[in-house]
């Protein structure tokens, strides 16, 4: 079977954010060395130019991020210092999930190794979320017709909450996010679907909780395509979590989501999302289980 387009930019691995910051930046290099010792190539995006941006942010914003003259309590809210590396990471890893969302329309399935910032909104960026990629990805592709309808699948632990203010007058995007209740953000807006778990579900719940939320978002949207965000901020061992999964439940998930797509011969666009565990080498591998799912069934 194809396997999955994947894409990967080096500045993906901002250096200005050292080893031991609550985000463990330097996963990004330690997936792609992975991937790139098993033989497996990637597709480099180009930045997110200003215009591609601006159609999801408010264009000051993007202008402050840029240009690294953003007020010093925005930049707090964001978790970073607007480093050079930080604004050049951040188009990078918008340019990759908008890559990564044609090559899948393309050819079934590809994955961006970054992506799924999605605590950013129009006014502003949070919880180490600077540009919504997701959000820009799939209005670029509403915007130029080459997709009319779409679903975003939010997996996070966290709830996609800027994702869900961007598209909540929109249509064309379906917003579905399971989350722990009671994480980070502490307001969540509406998404079309919400579900929020209580902190220490285990595999078995979650599973049997997803399985018919699948069907309802397929039923609901009828999307031309699908964007997940796999963050793996649900696993038992993940310092920011709350959620009790293993490695094998992680898999599972997205095995699931795999073959809900797969079922529906909707193309998919999956992204890293979150993962906080104090190891980067075990964030890393973690995420490349969902790689692996994107392998396992055949669009």
């Amino acid at each position: 079977m194809p396997m999955a387009a994947l894409v990967h930019h080096p500045a993906y691995d901002a250096e200005s954010v050292p080893d031991g910051h609550r985000f463990p930046m330097r996963k990004y290099s330690l997936v792609a060395e992975r991937l790139r010792a098993a033989g497996r190539g990637f597709h480099v995006p180009e930045l997110a130019s200003v215009a591609t941006l601006s159609r999801v942010h408010d264009p000051a914003y993007v202008e402050a991020i840029l240009s690294q003259t953003l007020d010093k309590a925005s930049a707090r809210r964001i978790g970073f210092e607007i480093t050079p590396a930080i604004a050049r990471r951040s188009r990078a890893s918008v340019g990759g999930t908008c890559l990564a969302a044609r090559l899948a329309l393309e050819q079934g399935r590809a994955v961006n190794l970054a992506g799924g910032s999605h605590h950013a909104d129009r006014q502003g960026g949070a919880g180490f979320c600077v540009f919504n990629d997701v959000a820009v990805a799939a209005r670029d592709l509403i915007e130029t017709g080459e997709a009319a309808r779409i679903a975003i699948i939010d997996l996070d632990v966290h709830q996609g909450d800027g994702t869900a203010k961007l598209f909540a007058s929109e249509p064309e995007g379906y917003t579905f996010s399971m989350h722990c209740e009671a994480n980070w953000p502490r307001e969540k807006p509406s998404s079309d679907f919400d579900i929020g778990l209580p902190a220490g579900t285990g595999d078995s719940a979650y599973l049997t909780v997803l399985a018919p939320a699948l069907e309802r978002v397929f039923a609901e949207a009828r999307p031309h395509l699908a964007f997940y965000n796999a963050g793996v901020d649900p696993h038992r061992d993940d310092r920011l979590g709350l959620l009790d999964l293993t490695d094998a439940g992680l898999y599972r998930r997205d095995r699931m989501v795999v073959e809900a797509c797969a079922t529906g011969g909707v193309p998919l666009c999956a992204v890293l999302g979150g993962g906080y565990s104090r190891n980067a080498d075990d964030v890393a591998r973690r995420h490349l289980l969902m790689v692996e799912a994107m392998q396992g069934v055949s669009v």
